[in-house]
């Protein structure tokens, strides 16, 4: 699947990209799930077809780049704390007052980030696989 089939598939929805094996990531999916209340959010685990296409298309080294991204077809990728910030800006209240600390310098914001993405396996645990949706949130999945 090349990135214009990717794009197809989005139509008008924002697709997050997120570790698949840690519980952490699938947690925070699970919560954005629950709170996208305008259905605008498509998922796929990093380890995805659809994931690694998108990580080769934009040359992401996804050692320093692993646990969440967030991808439009009009805006491109956004990284770490920036991805994060922006996803809580499009769920309800009170998660989306966290978009204040986009005002934030981005290496102070990514440096938190990156101290929890960093210690997330050991706080938080990891799983074997990636999750399986049920069958009602399948839609909401792209591979």
């Amino acid at each position: 699947m090349k990135l214009s089939n990717i794009e197809k598939q989005l139509k008008h929805k924002k697709l997050i990209l997120f570790d698949g094996v840690c519980n952490l990531c699938n947690t925070s999916i699970q919560y954005v799930i629950q709170r996208d209340k305008n259905n605008q959010f498509l998922f796929a685990p990093l380890q995805s077809n659809i994931g690694k296409q998108l990580i080769d298309a934009y040359n992401i080294d996804i050692v320093k780049t692993d646990s969440i991204l967030l991808f439009t077809p009009q805006k491109g990728i956004s990284y770490k704390s920036t991805a994060a910030l922006k996803i809580a800006t499009h769920l309800g209240f009170p998660a989306k007052l966290l978009g204040i600390f986009i005002v934030l310098p981005i290496p102070l914001r990514d440096y938190v980030y990156s101290y929890i993405a960093k210690n997330r396996y050991r706080w938080f645990g990891k799983k074997n696989e990636c999750m399986i949706p049920t069958p009602e949130l399948r839609n909401k999945f792209l591979d």
